[in-house]
């Protein structure tokens, strides 16, 4: 049974912001309107503090409470009050649309969103939808079916207030029902820790971060444009020329074929039947099978080259203009906390996290990222090889803690231990190959792509990696550890709590069961690089907005942070953002962080 109300009297609101400010937690829930985040419009607030029971007060423009603006201000002084618990569903969404009415959340205590994380990363998405069946075996009423479809599909701001008014109000009263049950899974899968120090607290870090955004260079993005256009319109030309004939080069069918039956590029690969998809019964053109023509043939190869200028045209060159906020002229990335299963942080809208900084390209399109205003500059910081530090922080072994305490190279001293060498005897293709099997086995790698990664053949890959674990036995022994203990628990943690369930650990599904075994084995270390890097954002933000500084946190990508600061700040910035990031956690072995600073992202980095 529920009791949902639409506030529709100054008595009724009195009454029920006098009952909140003096109660001893709540949930809230808000409906905005708008395509982003950080510029939706709230039109109207829930409050739930008792299981079934939920108000709604309309924020909705023209309504009689709102007229002198007191109501608004009574909402301010309860939801800003740090010392009254308040609960949430993503409250990072409703801290931005209530800051668009000059509201600035205080003492959130519980976001559902972030606790269904917490106890079960691999659950995704998230949503108060999916927590209504998972523990009430309730299905939500969904906006979509409120708005309608077509022609005749409505704004919110078209709706009846009372419908509004139910809608949010349920999602108050689910974000309140779903907390107990969340509190009692947090407690039994011991994540406690985890969600109170380290995610709840980065909830309005991250708010914060968006609601600055980072400033865009037009004019670069426009001769890039160009450029891009003009190499990609070559190849298109290039490759008509080679077939004998103009085609559409994003049609798979049709590429599919040019390669295979005109040109048959697959017979100098020596294949005598390429593959097909089992559903339509075309070629295979993805980028795998691209890969292996290229050696053979130069279209494959100006495919592999086209695809790659289109994505980053699309993606980035032509998409970026279009979503600079016109109040602010700078682009507001949003900063997903609850998606990746490993901890780490993900963005969309633009997505930052996969600009290649590998390709000349990709660093072109990193120099359009620039700081705010003249006299401001971007300061990167990146941690060094930290999850390579996190492996011989667990493992313990010797040789990798030595080699890093004294600050040598460490595929090269690798490669020396493997191959029985004087580390100034390593080549660099020793090194190259002690480097794939550093990383590569943090993320499960075995021999048949070591050979694919390093150009050996798989017997010398096999007798590589066997070298390596009697080089670093301590290495071997974790990892072996670390799936025993998988089994055993059905999960497998960080060092800090951090805690990922692996239900099919022992699957009779062997893809599966594997998966998760590569899983057991990489959790650990990539879920401490990401538990590392959440701390060393609560430290910096701590730094500075506690010493009154300009400077302001704008993106974490992978393991680099990047703050937009004064010129004159730079120094002591610098400092701060170095010390929080190495002391962001006490390892057997230091961590390391390589800094830089400059006009544009790519100057900085």
């Amino acid at each position: 049974p529920t009791e949902y109300a639409l506030i529709q009297s100054e008595k009724e609101a009195d009454d029920l912001l006098t009952a909140l400010a003096g109660s001893e937690g709540f949930a809230f829930a808000v409906e905005a309107m708008g395509d982003h985040p950080v510029t939706a419009v709230p039109i109207g607030i829930s409050f739930c503090r008792e299981i079934g029971k939920a108000q709604h007060i309309t924020l909705l423009p023209g309504s009689p409470l709102l007229e002198d603006g007191t109501l608004v201000e009574r909402i301010r002084a309860l939801l800003e009050d740090p010392d009254i618990p308040k609960t949430a569903h993503n409250a990072k969404a409703a801290m931005h649309a209530l800051h668009r009415i000059g509201i600035e959340l205080q003492g959130l205590a519980f976001d559902t969103s972030i606790a269904s994380y917490c106890v079960n990363p691999n659950a995704s998405p998230h949503t108060l939808d999916r927590l209504a069946l998972r523990f009430f075996a309730h299905k939500k009423t969904e906006l979509k079916d409120l708005l309608g479809k077509g022609k005749k599909k409505k704004s919110l701001d078209q709706l009846d207030p009372s419908t509004i008014s139910a809608y949010v109000n349920e999602a108050a009263d689910l974000t309140w029902r779903s907390r107990e049950h969340l509190e009692e899974e947090i407690e039994e899968t011991g994540v406690d820790t985890l969600f109170k120090e380290l995610e709840m607290p980065l909830v309005p870090v991250l708010k914060d971060m968006e609601l600055e955004g980072i400033a865009i260079d037009i004019d670069h993005l426009t001769r890039l444009d160009a450029d891009l256009s003009s190499r990609i319109q070559k190849i298109e030309e290039r490759v008509h020329e080679r077939a004998g004939e103009p085609f559409n080069l994003n049609s798979p069918q049709q590429l599919g074929e040019v390669l295979f039956e005109k040109l048959e590029v697959h017979l100098a690969a020596g294949i005598s039947r390429p593959k097909r998809t089992a559903k339509t019964g075309q070629f295979k053109t993805d980028a795998a099978i691209l890969e292996k023509l290229a050696k053979y043939h130069e279209v494959p190869e100006l495919l592999l080259e086209y695809r790659r200028l289109a994505k980053l045209l699309g993606t980035y060159v032509e998409s970026l203009p279009k979503i600079i906020n016109p109040d602010t002229g700078r682009i507001h990335t949003t900063l997903n906390q609850a998606v990746a299963a490993t901890g780490r942080l993900s963005s969309d809208n633009p997505n930052l996290q996969n600009i290649p900084i590998r390709t000349e390209e990709g660093r072109k399109v990193r120099a359009a990222f620039v700081a705010r205003e003249t006299g401001w500059a971007l300061l990167s910081a990146d941690y060094s090889q930290i999850e390579l530090r996190i492996l011989a922080h667990i493992s313990e072994e010797p040789a990798l803690v030595k080699a890093f305490n004294q600050g040598e190279d460490i595929h090269a001293r690798t490669a020396a231990l493997v191959h029985g060498l004087i580390p100034e005897m390593v080549t660099p293709e020793l090194r190259d190959q002690a480097k794939v099997i550093n990383y590569g086995l943090i993320y499960g790698m075995g021999a048949s792509r070591l050979a694919a990664e390093t150009g050996m053949r798989p017997p010398e890959a096999k007798k590589f990696i066997q070298a390596y674990f009697r080089a670093l036995p301590s290495v071997k022994n974790l990892l072996d550890a670390n799936l025993e203990q998988a089994r055993t628990d059905r999960a497998a943690y960080t060092i800090f709590g951090r805690r990922r369930p692996l239900e099919d650990i022992d699957s009779s599904n062997t893809m599966q069961r594997i998966a998760s075994e590569n899983m057991a084995v990489n959790t650990p270390i990539q879920g401490a690089a990401a538990d590392i890097i959440k701390r060393a954002m609560l430290a910096v933000q701590r730094e500075l907005k506690g010493r009154e500084l300009q400077a302001k946190m704008i993106l974490q990508v992978h393991d680099e942070l990047i703050i937009d600061v004064p010129e004159d700040e730079l120094a002591v910035v610098s400092s701060l953002l170095e010390e929080a990031m190495v002391n962001a956690a006490d390892l057997k072995v230091p961590l390391e962080v390589t800094m830089g600073h400059g006009h544009t992202w790519l100057e900085a980095h």
